[in-house]
């Protein structure tokens, strides 16, 4: 529990930092309970802020091969499997979308593809909308890794333009201030 309290402020205090150009999110394997110290630690993503705009995202992650969702959640805490971190990340009310589409979450970043569960894999995008300032600000904000592929919004299921029918939550992160 003290962990998490010291988790959740250093989170808050990396809100008001002025000039952010590099973040993180250490991302854990979803847990009933979340313990920074007992969880497993599947990998980071690093997000650097790029000149003249948009936001390069590095991911370096192993886990289970194949597609899965990648976004931005509302809140940072990591309980409950993760499902304590809200819905993706939407401060302008938009439908669920890829990240390449004009109508789309900001926290909508599509889908890692985790080519081999054996070793880490390193994916990389640049998105023009997530920032580390004003209402697309990032910092402090969950990192969610679904356990299915997004479907980016047009599977047609009742879910795609919420959530991109991605599934359950496989690890998550909370995205912070990196040196």
């Amino acid at each position: 529990m003290i962990k998490a309290i010291i988790l959740a402020i250093f989170c808050i205090s990396t809100l008001a930092v002025a000039d952010v150009t590099k973040a993180r999110a250490m991302i854990y394997k979803a847990m009933d309970e979340f313990k920074a110290d007992s969880n497993e630690l599947v990998g980071t993503i690093d997000f650097i802020q790029i000149d003249g705009g948009g936001v390069k995202v590095v991911a370096n992650i192993t886990g289970p091969a194949g597609k899965h969702g990648f976004h931005v959640h509302e809140k940072s805490d990591l309980s409950k499997k993760c499902n304590n971190t809200g819905g993706h990340f939407n401060p302008f009310g938009k439908q669920h979308g890829a990240p390449t589409d004009e109508n789309r979450h900001v926290g909508d970043l599509g889908n890692i593809d985790i080519s081999d569960s054996s070793k880490p894999t390193i994916w990389t995008i640049t998105d023009k909308i997530i920032s580390f300032s004003g209402d697309s600000n990032i910092i402090g904000k969950g990192f969610v890794i679904h356990a299915g592929e997004d479907d980016l919004g047009k599977g047609g299921h009742p879910d795609s333009l919420t959530t991109g029918h991605a599934g359950s939550r496989w690890a998550c992160g909370v995205i912070g201030k990196h040196e």
